[in-house]
């Protein structure tokens, strides 16, 4: 009871301080923040009416070649290119909550192939808008300086890739192309496409280090991300209750290995493709994503955000917020039957309370970690079939094929079918080419480097991450703040295990190929946050010592007339 009292005064006294120090605005800097708006607003006004216009033009156009689902995507494309060329700021911000929701958009609005990159319309303009920026302010986009001799090297070996291997097989297709009937492939748009997906996402660094301004856009991402993995994680939830209650079918009752494979026809109020066949013992889910493995990474990924906000945010709603979404994640992990997932989310739980040093910090630790227990306990003890068959399914995939093993038997499939020194094509192996030539299913992302642009691009990708984690690591401990520091401490880690993780291909897909470098960036500026705010810090204590100074000289003052007096 006490303890309670102390603490209700300690907040008490803590709001009146902070109500004290924010400054109250006069008349004439209200009336100045009124107009600035109404400006504002005039201003999106007056632009958004010609874009609106425009787009409804190319949409009619659009509805003549394509018909309705070709035009719908073209107003929207419009609209949103302008926008986030005029607003880059608000339109990075909308390309995080659009990532993870991307999937379930794409097949509610039609499932074209445009809309598997509607994405790229918030960033590639915001990129664009941000470029002149820095160009008119003479700051660098490329960001750490660091990392760009290694980029640079990796462009260059991938430009050669692509006018040598993939320009020569665009000039001189092998013979079997053209004696066949077999459609005819676009290997310079197969290699452009290649060269977006492995080095396009790069630049989201420099975005990252601009966005975050201050200590309070920093607080808003983080809460923004917890409030993603929130919603996604309940909306994967109601997925999966969906179709263990049989309102949706899934693939339960087909046949053969139709009940093995995910379809899209067997799709389930969110996401895209799935498998269930709770009978054989497969499910597979996709959550808010196009495919489940995609969902898998993202609750692989959402580990290390919701571990960062719940021991680091200095709001204790928020901490219990990254607690509730932190439980979500390891029941999705549990229930999509994603074993990667189940496997990954606990080590990484792990791994970040040991690198981290939160293990050594008690008070917030044993909260958090108690809290934890019980809600999976108490999943754990509802559902005790669906986690042995997890724990089951683990097991025997492990068993069968050893990811070590896979992944040796995977180099050496690669170098053994490897062209020349530069590989065999970029795009060859990248997944969402394949509608522009044929593609090598390769499951493991270094090997797919390989096999695209050879051991000279092998070589210059490992350099590029690793010159990215070791400049990472020295930012993380250079940053003081407690705050801050256990934040970019799990930042770290996460850039650490991506950067070397060639167990499937994470950095080739969503939200991986996002988040890994969009977080750099934030972890890159967490330093320059923590010195403002120790600035502010300096400058309320300077603030204090003066009021005090002067409340002691009036003291005295006061104590001086009254011996006068007497």
């Amino acid at each position: 009871m006490l303890t309670a009292k102390l603490k209700s005064k300690k907040y008490k006294k803590a709001k009146k301080q902070q109500q004290k120090e924010t400054p109250t605005l006069s008349l004439k800097e209200r009336l100045a923040q009124k107009r600035k708006s109404a400006q504002a607003r005039k201003e999106f006004t007056n632009f958004l009416i010609p874009v609106i216009v425009g787009g409804i033009f190319f949409g009619i156009f659009m509805a003549f070649v394509g018909g309705i689902k070709a035009a719908v995507p073209g107003l929207l494309g419009i609209i949103t290119i302008a926008l986030s060329y005029k607003y880059p700021r608000q339109a990075l911000f909308a390309f995080l909550i659009y990532v993870p929701f991307g999937g379930t958009i794409t097949y509610y609005i039609g499932n074209s192939p445009i809309l598997q990159i509607a994405k790229d319309s918030f960033y590639i303009p915001a990129l664009i808008a941000l470029w002149q920026i820095c160009r008119k302010q003479r700051l660098p986009l490329i960001i750490p300086q660091a990392i760009k001799t290694p980029l640079f090297i990796l462009l260059g070996i991938c430009l050669l890739t692509l006018v040598f291997v993939n320009g020569g097989q665009q000039f001189n297709p092998p013979s079997t192309q053209l004696s066949d009937n077999s459609e005819l492939e676009i290997p310079i748009g197969m290699g452009i496409l290649g060269l977006k997906v492995l080095l396009g996402y790069v630049p989201l660094i420099g975005c990252a280090y601009y966005l975050i301004r201050n200590k309070r856009d920093f607080l808003f991402l983080s809460r923004l991300q917890v409030v993603l993995i929130l919603v996604c994680c309940v909306l994967g939830l109601v997925q999966y209750l969906l179709l263990s209650r049989g309102i949706c079918q899934g693939t339960r009752y087909l046949e053969g290995a139709a009940q093995f494979r995910a379809s899209i026809e067997a799709r389930c109020f969110i996401g895209g493709s799935l498998i269930y066949s709770p009978d054989q013992g497969v499910i597979r889910l996709p959550g808010t994503f196009v495919a489940p493995w995609q969902w898998a990474w993202f609750l692989i990924s959402s580990t290390f955000f919701a571990f960062a906000c719940g021991f680091s945010d200095p709001s204790r709603i928020w901490r219990v917020l990254s607690l509730g979404s932190m439980a979500l994640v390891f029941i999705n992990a549990v229930v999509s039957g994603q074993r990667i997932a189940l496997a990954l989310v606990p080590a990484c739980f792990v791994a970040l309370l040991l690198l981290t040093g939160e293990i050594r910090n008690l008070k917030r630790f044993l909260p958090i970690g108690v809290g934890l227990v019980i809600i999976l306990g108490i999943a754990m003890v509802a559902n005790p079939e669906i986690v042995g068959q997890r724990i089951e399914s683990l097991n025997a995939r492990w068993q069968a094929s050893p990811p070590q093993e896979f992944i040796v038997q995977q180099f050496a499939e690669v170098w053994k079918n490897l062209d020349g020194p530069l590989g065999n094509g970029l795009g060859r192996a990248t997944n969402s080419a394949r509608l522009l030539g044929q593609t090598k299913l390769v499951e493991t992302y270094y090997p797919k480097i390989l096999h695209e642009i050879g051991p000279l691009g092998l070589l210059g990708f490992i350099a590029l991450v690793t010159t990215l984690t070791i400049v990472c690591f020295q930012t993380y401990r250079s940053v003081k703040n407690p705050i801050f520091r256990t934040y970019a401490g799990a930042l770290w880690v996460f850039i650490l295990f991506i950067s070397y993780n060639t167990y499937y291909y994470p950095l080739d897909v969503d939200p991986v190929a996002v988040y890994y470098w969009f977080f750099a960036g934030v972890l890159l500026k967490l330093p320059e946050i923590d010195k403002q705010e120790r600035l502010v810090e300096a400058q309320a204590k300077g603030v204090r010592r003066k009021n005090m100074r002067e409340m002691r000289q009036q003291r005295e003052m006061r104590q001086q007339r009254e011996q006068r007096e007497n």
